[in-house]
């Protein structure tokens, strides 16, 4: 990622006129204006901090660090040397920006102008070598899952200890090229690439003297060339808008026709099921299905799971505005999800404090199932209205995910899904669901009967068909059910995102399976998983990936796509992906990926084929529509 970034990303936006300066480059109309900055507005903020084995400074994980070399001529007396360490102020932020010059937007970096100029923090001591740095601290804490009576305090304990745990790695600059900046910057700007100039400074000392004081080994140590978060460049992006050629022109969300605004929502779910097909469909649909629950005086109960859902979300809110208005509102919230539970517990507890129900997930397992229920007051008695999804009830990643949702009041499926909440939420034993499949209960032990049914229904006259799509296949049992219905002669067409441990087009063992990755504009997110049941054909979608974790330590669903016409788009979704020949790679036997060659069919990038579909079945149902005229008087009698 790095070397893309330096190589690739970075002279490509200064090509395009956005540049990052480094040190050595700076003009003396960039020093003047640097230097003017750092005395009235960075160094005030600076605080070093001695670093040595009797004074090891708390530094937060992941908190961006210089750390300087120094030493001092004593005189008659022995030569001194020390390591002090300047954690990067908030403000005025990573990125700075420079002095405009033919019309190019120009920036440094805020770490180098703090090594260039930070000698003032240190007088009567030399700057010998200077090291951009951040350290990652142990954040596998468990938290106490016998604490029911506290759970919160147990949670934040471990969020206190997590900050200042063991160090486990240290990811800092290529050592040496710090003090080359420092040196180039003070000589005039002149670029210093010579190897003399690189052993400035006892380039890597620093560099192992902060890896020992750390207890950290030399396989701890992760050297990059440029800097340390990528993260920071998301505000390059912002500032790309205004120069042509560097930023995409932005793909619009549309509104499901499935949801005309004059019908109710309950009565078009009750009509038939829906499908979500995000990010292409706008997430409004499941934003208004809280919302208008909230308000509606014949809903009577709202239950939903929520994962990882910011406090300033409007699913939250709706929640809340809900709970204030009487209704009983249960949110099974997953505290344990990984770097979101300080965020996870601030929205809980004003939850409560609305009235609503809080489940703080359950003991010893992550609830990632993401599900909605919804029970109405209607005239035949009470009807459930259910939302399930391969993705969180996020609005901001449903903009960004690839996702799908599916509205439905089937009985069958609605009973079940008020079974899975009795499950999480109190102590309720499911022995048996009609449709949906419940991990760790029996989810894996369904898959692998599927995969079975498959293989011994696969004939050579009429071989099965198996299509996945998921993020990531590891478990070991899946993928030898795999193994053996390839080897039975089972066509199997995997679309796997990230981590695969299985090895395709090996012979005798996998020779009919395919495995294909497409990375593009959207992170792909959606399981869907497909069995040809001797030409029957049945769908599911889930929250889970085939992972060992997944199937055996989390709460997930998978559920079937039951609705004819829904089970063909969905199926024909999952078919799309195989098709992509633009932004696609296939994995081989050896393990390697390989662009998938677009041969002469021509181009085909299935993201802007589901982008152009949404939207042409969208322009299908708004065209026809025109605009009401307005009469503000009577028509005149002739």
């Amino acid at each position: 990622q790095y070397a893309c970034l330096a190589d690739e990303v970075l002279p490509g936006l200064a090509g395009g006129g956005l540049e990052l300066v480094r040190p050595e480059f700076y003009s003396a109309t960039d020093k003047d204006y640097l230097e003017s900055l750092f005395q009235k507005e960075i160094f005030p903020l600076l605080t070093p901090l001695r670093a040595d084995e009797d004074e090891r400074p708390s530094i937060g994980s992941l908190r961006i660090c210089v750390a300087f070399y120094l030493s001092r001529d004593g005189g008659h007396e022995e030569k001194r040397e020390g390591i002090a360490i300047v954690q990067l102020p908030a403000s005025p932020g990573r990125v700075v920006w420079l002095p405009g010059a033919g019309g190019k937007k120009r920036w440094a970096l805020l770490e180098d102008i703090i090594i260039n100029w930070g000698a003032g923090l240190f007088y009567g001591y030399e700057v010998r070598e200077a090291l951009v740095f951040k350290l990652a601290r142990d954040a596998d804490f468990s938290v106490d899952e016998q604490r029911d009576h506290d759970f919160i305090a147990a949670m934040e304990e471990v969020l206190v200890g997590r900050e200042y745990s063991m160090p486990v790695r240290m990811v800092c600059g290529a050592s040496g090229w710090a003090a080359v900046a420092r040196d180039a910057a003070a000589g005039g700007g002149a670029p210093a690439h010579d190897d003399a100039a690189r052993d400035a400074g006892s380039p890597g000392k620093l560099r192992d003297d902060l890896a020992g004081l750390f207890s950290l080994g030399p396989g701890d140590i992760y050297e990059i060339r440029e800097f340390l978060e990528i993260d920071s460049a998301s505000l390059l992006v912002l500032e790309s808008a205004g120069i042509p050629g560097l930023k995409e022109k932005p793909w619009r969300h549309y509104l499901t026709p499935a949801f005309p605004e004059e019908e109710a929502l309950w009565d078009r779910i009750r009509s038939g099921d829906v499908l979500l097909h995000l990010p292409y469909h706008s997430f409004d649909p499941v934003l208004r299905f809280f919302q208008d629950a909230a308000d509606d005086p014949d809903v009577v109960s709202i239950k939903t799971t929520l994962y990882r859902t910011g406090g300033d979300s409007p699913v939250v809110k709706a929640l809340e505005r809900a709970a204030l208005n009487g209704k009983q509102v249960t949110a099974v919230v997953e505290l344990k999800a990984r770097f979101d539970e300080e965020r996870n517990i601030a929205w809980a507890q004003r939850l409560e404090k609305a009235g609503g129900i809080v489940i703080y997930g359950l003991s010893h397992l992550k609830i990632h199932a993401k599900a909605a229920l919804i029970l109405r007051r209607e005239k035949t008695g009470i009807t459930r209205y259910v939302y399930l999804s391969t993705g969180n009830f996020n609005d901001r990643s449903a903009a960004l995910y690839g996702d799908l949702g599916l509205f439905t009041a089937q009985e069958e499926i609605a009973y079940d899904a008020g079974l899975f909440f009795n499950m999480v939420t109190g102590y309720s034993l499911i022995s048996g669901t009609a449709k949906l499949m419940i991990a760790p209960l029996a989810m894996k032990h369904r898959l692998l009967g599927l995969i079975e049914r498959e293989t011994g229904r696969s004939t050579r006259e009429t071989p099965g068909l198996i299509m996945a799509k998921m993020n990531s296949l590891a478990d070991a049992d899946v993928i030898k059910a795999l193994y053996r219905a390839s080897r039975a002669g089972v066509s199997i067409r995997l679309n796997i995102r990230g981590i695969c441990m299985l090895v395709p087009g090996v012979k005798g063992l996998s020779e009919n399976i395919e495995v294909v990755s497409i990375i593009d504009r959207y992170l792909e997110h959606s399981r869907i998983f497909y069995f040809s049941d001797g030409g029957r054909g049945e769908v599911y979608l889930s929250s889970a990936d085939w992972m060992t974790r997944n199937l055996e330590r989390r709460v997930e669903l998978m559920f079937p796509v039951l609705q004819e016409d829904i089970k063909k788009e969905v199926f024909s979704i999952l078919s799309a992906y195989f098709r992509d020949n633009c932004q696609a790679s296939a994995l081989t036997g050896d393990g390697t990926w390989k662009r998938v060659e677009q041969g002469k069919a021509g181009p085909f990038r299935v993201q802007e084929y589901f982008s152009r579909m949404v939207k042409d079945s969208a322009d299908k149902l708004w065209a026809p529509r025109q605009e009401f005229i307005v009469r503000r008087n009577p028509p005149q009698n002739p």
